[in-house]
């Protein structure tokens, strides 16, 4: 790996917005070298947020520090920053060579070729460079605009929503060599997306942006596992959210009382809670299983939803709860519409929040 020349980069206190948007002041830190994912639904100013790092929109307030350095009032040239626009935003009357290269050109011509043909061969994309964009696949054209972003050796990468233009496929391939690439270059990355997964398979750690503000900074496991509240469960893809109330169970065990049921935690809770149980947590059986799990139901089922290689089976106890599945395990279930199956979970896998 090419060692990291730039150090840790902070948010302090800083707050954007454009129109009548406004993001709420944040405090963020990306350690040199992080591949960070901001992660947020359209709209809550991932895209404005980037573009006010850059230097290209002026912060409400706040500051932008390198290295306890404040850069908050440099221009968008001297900041030493990569951006990769969701569109690439290629010069049309340039071509991939002239296009990586446009932003060497204070380079002596012997350090301006050398620069493109290392980026050139980093990218695979040699073979592209006597090219014009309009002639590039969608792939081809991130890997330029990648290979621009990159040459100027960058302190932080920022990517707006560098794969949502690409089809599946595509994008799974592009997405690996996002990994490589920073494993190899260990360029601190920004990278913003509406997609979990994406983000899920990228980042070392995540942060939710919503309704305004910054939700959650954790690693993808705990973002995914423990939401801090139910913008980001939702946000998340979580499933079997309910609201109820803290209590006791009849052998004294901590709960939420939820719907008639008495739903088992690690701790005791008081009050109004919200939980969450994720649908691969729940086991389903044709008769009630004998294990350490604490959570025991009968459901019937009311609905199959195929999603290939697994399929969520959603149950009504009550309430409604989503159980996932792999093929395998239904057809040995052999379950249809109807019919009463038992659920089990265990007290472990309820987060309450």
């Amino acid at each position: 790996m090419m060692a990291n020349r730039h150090g840790p980069i902070r948010l302090e206190h800083f707050a954007v917005g454009a129109d009548r948007f406004l993001l709420e002041p944040l405090t963020l830190a990306l350690q040199a070298g992080e591949y960070f994912v901001l992660l947020g639904p359209t709209g809550a100013g991932k895209t404005v947020l980037l573009e006010t790092i850059a230097g290209l929109r002026q912060p409400r307030q706040g500051q932008i520090l390198y290295d306890d350095e404040d850069i908050s009032a440099w221009p968008a040239e001297r900041r030493q920053i990569g951006f990769v626009y969701q569109d690439y935003l290629l010069f049309p009357h340039l071509t991939v060579a002239e296009n990586i290269a446009f932003g060497l050109h204070r380079q002596e011509q012997g350090q301006r070729e050398a620069a493109l043909r290392n980026i050139a061969e980093l990218l695979h994309i040699t073979a592209l460079l006597d090219r014009w964009p309009a002639t590039l696949s969608g792939g081809e054209q991130q890997r330029v605009a990648l290979a621009r972003a990159l040459v100027t050796r960058p302190r932080l990468l920022l990517l707006d929503e560098p794969l949502s233009a690409l089809d599946p496929t595509t994008r799974e391939k592009v997405q690996r060599e996002l990994r490589q690439l920073h494993r190899h270059l260990g360029m601190t990355t920004l990278h913003v997306t509406h997609n979990f997964e994406e983000a899920m398979a990228l980042a070392d750690r995540i942060g939710i942006i919503g309704e305004g503000r910054l939700q959650q900074v954790d690693t993808p496991e705990e973002i995914f596992r423990h939401p801090a509240n139910e913008f980001v469960a939702q946000f998340v893809g979580g499933r079997n959210l309910f609201r109820g109330r803290g209590a006791l169970s009849a052998d004294g065990n901590a709960c939420v009382q939820l719907q008639g049921h008495c739903i088992t935690v690690t701790r005791a809770v008081h009050g109004e809670v919200r939980l969450m149980v994720r649908p691969e947590d729940i086991l389903l059986a044709r008769e009630p299983v004998r294990s350490s799990a604490r959570n025991h139901f009968r459901g019937r089922v009311v609905d199959i939803v195929d999603q290939g290689s697994v399929l969520l089976v959603t149950l009504d106890v009550p309430p409604h709860f989503a159980a996932l599945i792999t093929r395998r395990s239904f057809e040995d279930l052999d379950i249809s519409l109807g019919e009463e199956v038992f659920l089990t979970f265990k007290a472990s896998a309820v987060h309450v929040f």
